[in-house]
């Protein structure tokens, strides 16, 4: 596995960019963990404090200590650091923008989530299986973090994530696989977080295969995502 690139460091926590397909952390089945991985690549365990999917590539704290992951999980729960996705739907947003409110289940439990969208722009795409699908490219912000918040809600509105195969539009997804787009169109593109006495921000590029999607079915060229990241020496 080849090294992660680190974004941020300062004594409490690193921020990295976790590829598309990587899994944050270990279990059965996963050979291979960004958890062990990165531990193995800084020389000392670190602490997971947030999580993104296998699928869902960008940017991710993790803590240095046992006592940084107690702040930065209670900083992240809280709200204190901001994060921002760009996600592909099918489906066009009801207006440029709005908040969707709802309840998520994890764990057995129904837990209050919250998200922010704003389009960024839309497309009907021609396909020869469905006639024409409508996509619509998103900014979304979330409220809460809870798993898989960001599919779960989108799907629940009528705006499922494209190649999201688990809680999407299977034929839909179908269809758009004979287009070239057959992998989840998720990324976590902006963290702000509270460091060196302020706030930050820091960005991440699409995965590849965004791009792609972005450049071949959407008009609004001004639309770029953030300069490539670069492994620090």
């Amino acid at each position: 596995m080849s090294e992660f690139p680190i974004v941020f460091e300062n004594e409490e926590i690193i921020i990295i960019y976790k590829p598309y397909g990587c899994a944050v952390q270990g279990g059965a089945g996963i050979k291979h963990s960004l958890d062990e991985a990165l531990s193995l690549q800084v020389g000392y365990r670190i602490h997971l404090v947030h999580r993104l999917d296998k699928e869902t590539s960008g940017l991710l704290v993790v803590a240095k200590s046992p006592r940084a992951a107690a702040k930065w999980t209670g900083l992240i729960g809280g709200g204190s650091v901001v994060k921002e996705y760009m996600c592909v739907s099918v489906g066009h947003a009801p207006g440029r923008s709005g908040t969707i409110t709802g309840t998520v289940s994890a764990h057995g439990k129904d837990r209050s989530a919250s998200l922010h969208y704003t389009e960024l722009a839309a497309a009907d795409v021609p396909s020869p299986d469905a006639g024409t699908i409508p996509l619509s490219l998103l900014g979304v912000t979330l409220g809460t973090g809870r798993m898989h918040q960001i599919r779960i809600q989108m799907a629940g509105s009528g705006m499922p994530v494209a190649g999201d195969d688990r809680h999407g539009d299977f034929r839909a997804n179908k269809a758009l696989r004979r287009l070239g787009i057959r992998k989840l169109c998720l990324a976590a593109v902006r963290l702000t977080v509270p460091v060196d006495g302020g706030r930050r921000v820091f960005e991440a590029p699409l995965p590849g295969h965004m791009e792609a999607v972005v450049r071949d079915y959407f008009s609004a060229r001004e639309i770029t995502p953030p300069p490539a990241i670069t492994p620090s020496m």
